[in-house]
Parts: C-alpha cells; structure tokens; sequence
C-alpha cells in the first residue's frame, strides 16, 4: 500500500508577515542602503506594501499608470508586469499581468501614503524613457540579485540580530503577503481584496488562511448587530 504524501498548501507563514509599523522601519532603512539604490527603491518597496504589488509588476509600472493626486486617495491602473528569469535572453520581460488576457489592466486603489511616496519619488529621481518608475540610473530594471542585497542590507539596519535570523519579511515578496493580510484583517470584502491583489477568492483565502486574525469575533458582532436591527 502506498500513502501520498500531501501537497503543500502554499500558505503564507504569518511570521513573515510585517505589521504597519515594522513595514516603516524597512522602508525608511533602505534609504540608508547605499547612496543611490536604496533611496531609489524605497517607492518600489512602498508600493509591494501600500499597494500590494508583485515584485514584477512594481518592476513595470509606468508613471502613465499612475493617478496620484494632491490629496486623497490615489489609483494604479496595472497593465504590465516584467518578471525576471525569463527564457528570452533578456533579465527583464515585459507581459500582462499573471491570470490576465494580454491587453487587461487591474486597478489598485492606493492610500495617501504611497501617493504622497510615489510623487516624491518621481520628483526626485524621474522616470525611464518609457515611463518606468523604477530602473538604476542607465534605465535597466533593477536585477532581482540587487534587490535582494538591498533588502537584506535595509533589515539588517531595522531590526535587531534575532529578528533577522527569523522569517520577518525575509524576501520583498513578503511585502506583498503583508499587504493582503492586513486588507482581510481589516475586513475588506473577500473579493475586494482579490481584485485588488490580482487573485482568485479561493486562492486568495486559502494561501492568507493563517494570517487572518480576529475574524470569528467580528462575524459575531456583525450577526448581533444584524440580528438587533
């Protein structure tokens, strides 16, 4: 008789889901990482967290995607993504987005925070010669080794030895993980949030299962609250 071993589920480990206040910490550490490429990469990073980007598609976002308006809330219309380790040769390909047709977009909804970012990074460093928010000084993508050594270099300098031995936002895609988890947490609309993160509900549910806290007694008072109105 044979057994199979079970699939994992590709949960997210909630220890390496980063709260509002550590994901600060990181941000403001990588503008001490290096002269130039840190400080460049704080807006790409912002926007994995306040945004809930792919590490690729804050790769491909272009200031034309982009509505950021004085005040308020601002909007990305995502409809690029330039994953890296591709088969083409090149370090960078630009496709749509991933589970999309070639030429559809998502729109993500993004706080006064990352607009105010966003702004502040186009004024001072520009934009590549097709728009790119974030490239190295030559317009290049920034290589996937870079970021991940700026990364590692910006946790070093915001937390302490035993909180960088451990999963805490270990990769920038973590970023991301963090991201939804606070949206579900926060009691945005299964959804909502997919749509937002370019998921499907159930794999969204189902990847985020362990990060999602406090949600029994919330469904609790909204059945009283239903059931006394």
């Amino acid at each position: 008789m044979k057994l199979r071993r079970p699939k994992p589920g590709g949960e997210v480990d909630r220890r390496s889901v980063v709260n509002p206040v550590q994901a600060r910490q990181l941000l403001t550490a990588v503008t001490n990482v290096e002269r130039t490429r840190g400080p460049m990469m704080r807006a790409m990073f912002a926007a994995m967290y306040f945004g809930g980007l792919r590490p690729g598609e804050a790769a491909g976002l272009r200031e034309q995607d982009c509505h950021l308006p004085e005040t308020g809330w601002g909007l990305l219309t995502l409809a690029k993504t330039r994953p890296e380790n591709t088969d083409s040769g090149e370090t960078h390909d630009e496709r749509g987005l991933k589970h999309r047709g070639a030429k559809e977009t998502r729109p993500v909804p993004i706080p006064p925070e990352l607009v105010t970012i966003l702004r502040e990074h186009i004024a001072a460093h520009g934009v590549a010669s097709d728009g790119r928010l974030f490239r190295t000084e030559s317009g290049k993508a920034f290589s996937g080794s870079t970021v991940s050594k700026i990364w590692k270099e910006a946790r070093a300098y915001a937390f302490p030895p035993d909180v960088v031995a451990s999963p805490l936002a270990a990769r920038p895609y973590d970023l991301r993980h963090a991201a939804v988890s606070l949206w579900l947490n926060a009691g945005v609309h299964a959804p909502e949030a997919a749509e937002r993160a370019g998921h499907g509900v159930d794999v969204m549910l189902r990847v985020y299962a362990k990060c999602i806290d406090g949600q029994r007694e919330m469904a609790n008072r909204r059945i009283l609250e239903a059931l006394v109105g």
